[in-house]
């Protein structure tokens, strides 16, 4: 006899529908599993088998196949076991086919019967929401994480006898309810941007960075508050909305880690990776998993001491930096992750951390400095929007009355340029200015003809390349929406060129703007 069941799978983030056909024909007692299944689903056969009988039902005898469709997709991970059992019991004549091939059913079976929770629910639940009239079988504690889909019927079930009686036409389980969205918010863990003393470009720059989506370098001494400046960046981000908020959950579903405190209250993801992170590590693959640049989509990934990570590793992010995306070639089929994230990174200038500062001596080398700063490649580098040099903060800054501005002030400015960049890309794929190309670069960047001026002026002397151009631009754009300006003006052109990283001989021209900016409070 013949029966189908659907079932799911992920691969990359994408949740799949996967065909589950059972034929039972007479013959020498054979159970195979065909369809590129890995080791997981090849090893259901044993855990599918072991918890019918414990179940207390017949298991068929004969020569039984389980065809996983379509074939050319890799299946992976235990989530086709409960599937796989009912079609074989559809197929044996012990549940109604009818009732069975209206199911997609989700989750791991262990050898009691039991159905236990997989990865990856809520991206199969969004592949069977576009299936109308189909009924969504999974574990009870994937429930609330399948009711986060509008528009699909989700039934929960705790043993496989559980969802036989039901299918017979016993009592059907708890209807679960559509599970309601957290309302997403800015983080509020106790930290603050007005709790770091000093650094006014820096905070500037974060500002910058938040309102724009712009990736961000901050260089300096051991001490100066790289590290607490990357960590405050997103109590000024905007809340997630509910589109995004879903897209993280997702991943976090596939990497299992659905339950962490900050995706529960619907924040913004933060990745702080060690710098002995490995290539597979940052941009996800190892076994179909996403990386640290996938975790922190829609959020920040903070790489500290970028100097450290491998050169390998560091020019792998080139990728996901341009297009927001990492695209892994594996057979039959690619896999993507997205990687819609703001870099963030610090970094020493020398290996004993005091290149070019006045209050303590480098001892390093010169030819081990000019190394250890070439292990940031130049195209890697012009892919960062902003360059901040920071210097350790005078005793008077540490300990006299502050007047930085609070999380919550800049978060204020922030939203208000980004409601005006909603405005500007509504029918757009983008949603930042970080994310424009050439062609809306030269679309919405209208400049001012002295800013114009000065920002040609600006390439012939310090040699800017054509994506630095562009960048600068794009930050020249998001400082105009700060100040509420349709056009990008000289000051913002300035500020902008302030935050390059140029040739060595204009060094002393941007310290001197460094200064007037930081005294000024930036360019309004």
């Amino acid at each position: 006899m013949f029966a189908r069941v659907r079932s799911g799978t992920v691969y990359g983030v994408d949740g799949h529908l996967v065909q589950v056909e059972v034929d039972i024909s007479p013959g020498l007692p054979l159970f195979e599993i065909v369809g590129l299944p890995d080791t997981a689903v090849r090893e259901s056969r044993d855990r599918v088998r072991t918890a019918i009988r414990n179940s207390g039902l017949p298991f068929p005898t004969g020569r039984l196949v389980v065809n996983l469709a379509p074939a050319d997709l890799p299946k992976a991970g235990p989530a086709c076991d409960l599937a796989i059992a009912l079609g074989i019991l559809a197929a044996s004549g012990q549940l109604p086919q009818a009732r069975v091939a209206a199911l997609c059913a989700v989750g791991e079976l262990s050898l009691d019967g039991q159905v236990r929770g997989v990865p990856g629910v809520l991206s199969i639940a969004l592949a069977a929401a576009d299936n109308p009239g189909l009924q969504l079988v999974v574990p009870a504690g994937s429930a609330g994480e399948a009711g986060l889909v509008p528009g699909i019927r989700v039934v929960a079930v705790r043993t496989l006898q559980e969802a036989v009686d039901w299918l017979r036409g016993g009592r059907e389980p708890a209807p679960v309810p559509a599970a309601e969205l957290p309302v997403p918010a800015a983080a509020d863990d106790g930290e603050d941007l007005a709790d770091v003393r000093g650094q006014a470009m820096a905070k500037r720059a974060l500002e910058v960075a938040a309102a724009g989506g712009h990736n961000l370098l901050m260089m300096g001494p051991p001490g100066v508050g790289k590290t607490m400046l990357a960590r405050r960046l997103v109590t000024i981000l905007p809340p997630l909305d509910q589109r995004e908020y879903l897209d993280v959950c997702r991943i976090y579903s596939i990497a299992g880690m659905l339950t962490a405190d900050p995706v529960r209250r619907g924040r913004r993801p933060f990745r702080a990776p060690h710098h002995s992170a490995t290539r597979a590590g940052l941009l996800g693959g190892a076994r179909g998993t996403p990386g640290e640049v996938s975790l922190a989509d829609h959020g920040v990934l903070f790489l500290d001491e970028i100097h450290e990570f491998s050169r390998s590793v560091l020019e792998a992010l080139r990728q996901p930096l341009e297009d927001g995306v990492v695209v892994l070639a594996r057979l039959p089929r690619p896999l993507r992750f997205p990687a819609r994230f703001t870099l963030v990174a610090a970094a020493n200038p020398c290996p004993c951390g005091y290149y070019g500062d006045t209050r303590r001596e480098c001892r390093c080398p010169p030819h081990l400095v000019t190394g250890y700063q070439r292990r940031l490649s130049g195209p890697l580098a012009d892919r960062i929007d902003l360059h901040v040099e920071l210097a350790a903060p005078s005793w008077k800054e540490l300990t006299g009355p502050t007047a930085s501005p609070t999380s919550a002030e800049v978060r204020d400015r922030v939203l208000a340029a980004r409601e005006i960049q909603a405005r500007r890309f509504q029918d757009l794929p983008v949603r930042t200015n970080a994310r424009m190309d050439a062609g809306l670069v030269q679309r919405f960047c209208r400049l001012e003809p002295a800013a114009e001026t000065l920002l040609g002026m600006a390439v012939e002397r310090w040699r800017l390349s054509a994506r630095a151009v562009v960048r600068t631009l794009k930050v020249a754009r998001t400082l105009a929406d700060l100040a509420g300006s349709d056009l990008i003006r000289p000051a913002h052109v300035q500020e902008a060129l302030a935050f390059r990283p140029t040739a060595p001989e204009a060094s002393a021209e941007r310290t001197a703007h460094n200064h007037s900016v930081t005294a000024g409070g930036g360019v309004r």
